[in-house]
């Protein structure tokens, strides 16, 4: 069985940090992504003489599992496995699988490498059959890990990663596309670190393309150059050593231009001018724009960009907000990179996106063609659209998607993007300061109190009419909710704050909208079950999703009060928590996975700290392969269910009631207030004692009870068990009977669909609470003026006076 995409990336992460013992993750993941490689390599290529790289005999990963064990293991990985490798398809350094500083010596390194290679060599984690066409599961888990190694890199050491959010981003802006792309396109990434964002760019252009990167750090680069084999693109060309200094591609002494060019570069690197004589730069870099400072090499890396590009060409960079607004010698270069009009648009990132810093980023698109006639410079502030993920944010797949499409098109939307002209900028005001706030105020409109409403009463009409986008949608209702107070700028609310949600959600208006929405949101359900319905195995999953995800995104095109990219979050966010791991499931075996159950098993460590596996009995420890046994149960078994649901609810009566027992009778004095325990056997006792005391009636009925409750409590619980094993075995007998028809239904229509309808019906729910929520607190707010809240204190001091006078307690 085909193991699940997410339980793929989690069970290779779980085993590989439980062995990194004390080791920095910045080195441990050198080990660990080697070890990925070998294996992928080893499963895709062994015996293929065309394959593009070679694997040479005894050097394959099975050849290393047959270390395992052995003495001399990291000594015979480096020279049996890693060199070979290395030599034969000329390949960057391995990290030192026989370096004792880190994998300890002796019998420690033994132990620590067997267990690592024996992660890699599970049953399920056959690389081979693990892949949907046009899914690079293997090129994506790498990725995972990679993220994951960053996380737990630390600042500054996970500079070799950047984030896969923002290199979508960066790629789909550069303007890369199939239309637009050959086998002659050229894509340069001149700080490729592990070449994340220069396989984005790839990608994008959906065929071959060249691909060139350049990375200081020789280990960096041989994690690139295993990324570039793992997501198919082994032709790409890597290169070791200082961009800056020692440029690896030239033409005629001169940098070799591209096509396109990207770079998330060291954040002002201090260091930057080691071996550049930047003076007399034999590339002419600096020439026509200035140097930059000594000690921050941001405008290097944006000039070696510009310097890169063919005269159509076209480069994105990421780099911190400073370069925005900066003076001295960066101000000069800014404003002659402006002036030239290479400058196409800037793009305000939210903070703490990066590994290396928790600084907020931008993106600077450089285009040369039509350079000369640029009149504008397009920006976004898209500082605040992300989530948490840990101690990082994260852009979700709903800002990723805003940020593109209001870039590619060029949509000026209020608080977010503007085009600004370059007069603007190299107006005095301004004088070439690229800072976005200066050109978006993307601040949220304060709410301020009324004064005069709080003195004399009244809903300020300039609050209500901030609801405009509302009133466009409800013209009526807003008759409806509020009257003029005599011509002023003030109204009153018509119907009591308790009755505002029945007048809002009953009104005409308000029905036709929401009926006008269920029935886009009915339609593309409708559609796109019948999609899902007919895929087949060997379906491609991110085709898929991007579909149908596109489909939604554009039902709600133009609708008013909802945010198309909100539900389309939605929908995404289902997508990386269940769909995709089904669909994949699908890709590989089809809906026959349907009838599939499995038990699941919990681990945990024994005496002698070996993990043992022990399965996890009843309902709980079933999963289905694809259908969840409570789909099984709620649509087979409806009866069975209700039926141990009464049983519950009568337990948890029972047990209720002999709580209320205990606290009632437990305490000191009380009837059990003596016991030790309070259970069957002390109560028993008590009861017996009690009689033979001829106890008062009361006291032998609070026993009597307390052991009936108890005495049903456990014929319950057998019942319960009988009943729950009874429908465990009926559930399981039920997956290997179901037809592909009532798997479908049961996947799409009642899982899938059905989550993905109530998650946008909340949406909807959602904007409409708003409404009336701050409708509520403006009517809150001004619903006590001053005038009254002084004659309540005057009412209260009058009635606190006349007792006091009762009390004899008076004075002047």
């Amino acid at each position: 069985m085909a193991i699940k995409k997410s339980e793929l990336y989690s069970s290779l992460w779980a085993s590989c940090d439980e062995l990194r013992g004390g080791m920095d993750a910045s080195q441990y993941k050198d080990y660990v992504l080697t070890m990925l490689f070998v294996k992928y390599i080893s499963d895709k290529y062994s015996g293929d003489k065309y394959a593009p790289l070679v694997i040479p005999d005894g050097a394959s990963f099975k050849d290393m599992v047959d270390l395992v064990g052995k003495e001399t293991i990291g000594d015979d990985i480096n020279k049996k496995i890693l060199n070979p490798i290395k030599e034969v398809n000329q390949l960057q350094d391995f990290p030192d699988f026989n370096d004792p500083t880190k994998l300890g010596s002796g019998k420690e390194m033994v132990d620590t490498l067997s267990k690592l290679i024996l992660i890699f060599n599970k049953p399920e984690l056959d690389f081979s059959k693990n892949k949907a066409e046009g899914d690079d599961i293997l090129g994506d888990a790498y990725e995972f890990l990679m993220r994951h190694f960053a996380t737990e890199s630390g600042k500054s050491k996970g500079q070799f990663y950047t984030p896969a959010e923002v290199s979508k981003v960066l790629a789909k802006i550069l303007g890369i596309n199939d239309a637009n792309s050959t086998t002659q396109t050229t894509a340069y990434d001149l700080t490729c670190g592990s070449g994340s964002l220069l396989l984005k760019v790839a990608d994008e252009a959906e065929k071959e393309i060249s691909l060139y990167g350049q990375e200081k750090e020789t280990a960096t680069a041989g994690l690139a150059r295993m990324n570039m084999i793992l997501h198919n693109k082994p032709s790409a060309s890597i290169w070791a050593d200082n961009t800056l200094s020692k440029p690896r591609w030239e033409e005629d002494g001169k940098l070799k231009t591209f096509d396109y060019c990207v770079a998330n570069p060291p954040f002002s690197l201090k260091n930057w001018g080691n071996g550049v004589d930047a003076q007399n730069d034999k590339y002419k870099r600096f020439k026509d724009f200035g140097t930059p400072p000594d000690k921050n090499g941001d405008y290097a890396f944006l000039l070696h960009i510009i310097k890169s590009l063919k005269s159509t060409g076209k480069g994105a960079i990421i780099l911190p907000h400073g370069v925005l607004f900066r003076g001295n010698a960066e101000s000069e270069i800014r404003k002659n990179i402006i002036k030239k009009g290479l400058i196409k648009g800037i793009i305000g990132l939210p903070a703490n996106l990066f590994y290396g810093t928790g600084i907020p980023a931008c993106i600077i698109l450089i285009d040369k063609e039509n350079a000369h006639t640029r009149k504008g410079i397009f920006m976004i502030d898209a500082g605040k659209g992300f989530m948490k993920d840990g101690n990082k944010n994260r852009l979700r797949d709903q800002d990723i998607h805003k940020i593109v499409d209001v870039f590619n098109k060029q949509l000026e939307v209020p608080k977010y993007s503007r085009m600004v002209g370059i007069d603007e900028i190299a107006d005095a005001k301004n004088d070439y300061n690229l800072n976005i706030p200066r050109y978006i105020d993307s601040q949220e409109t304060e709410d301020i109190q009324d004064i005069l409403a709080h003195l004399k009463g009244g809903i300020p009409n300039v609050d209500i009419d901030n609801l405009n986008d509302y009133w466009k949608i409800y013209p009526a209702l807003k008759t409806v909710l509020f009257k003029n107070i005599d011509a002023t700028k003030y109204s009153q609310l018509t119907v009591p704050a308790s009755e505002l949600n029945n007048t809002i959600f009953t009104h005409p208006e308000f029905l036709s909208f929401t009926y006008g929405l269920l029935t886009v949101l009915e339609e593309w359900t409708a559609q796109t079950t019948s999609k899902l319905k007919n895929l087949e195995a060997g379906c491609k999953p991110k085709e898929v999703i991007h579909t149908i995800s596109e489909s939604l995104l554009h039902t709600y095109d133009d609708r008013p009060l909802i945010d198309q990219y909100d539900v389309y979050q939605h929908l995404m966010s289902y997508w990386s928590e269940t769909m995709q791991d089904d669909i994949y499931v699908i890709a590989t075996d089809g809906w026959k996975a349907g009838n599939e159950v499995n038990r699941l098993a919990k681990e945990s460590k024994n005496a002698k700290k070996e993990t043992v596996r022990k399965d996890i009995e009843g309902l709980e420890g079933l999963e289905g392969r694809l259908i969840p046994p409570s789909l099984i149960i709620a649509h087979y078994f409806a009866t069975k269910q209700n039926a141990i649901d009464a049983f519950n609810a009568k337990k948890e009566a029972g047990q209720a009631t002999k709580t209320e027992l205990e606290e009632e009778h437990g305490a000191e004095g009380g009837l059990f207030g003596d016991l030790d325990k309070i259970n069957k056997a002390e109560v028993t006792k008590l009861l017996k004692e009690k009689k033979a005391e001829k106890a008062p009636k009361e006291e032998l009925e609070v026993c009597e009870t307390y052991l009936k409750l108890l005495e049903q409590d456990t014929k319950i619980n057998a019942e319960l068990k009988i009943a729950l094993k009874a429908l465990e075995k009926l559930v399981v007998a039920k997956y290997p009977t179901l037809t592909e028809t009532e798997i479908k239904t049961l996947v799409v229509d009642h899982k899938w669909m059905h989550t993905i309808a109530s998650a946008i019906t909340s949406e909807m729910e959602r904007v409409s609470q708003a409404l009336t929520q701050r409708i509520k607190e403006l009517a809150d707010r001004y619903d006590n003026p001053m005038p009254q809240l002084k004659n309540k204190v005057e009412t209260l001091e009058e009635k606190v006076n006349a007792h006091l006078v009762k009390m004899g307690l008076v004075w002047n």
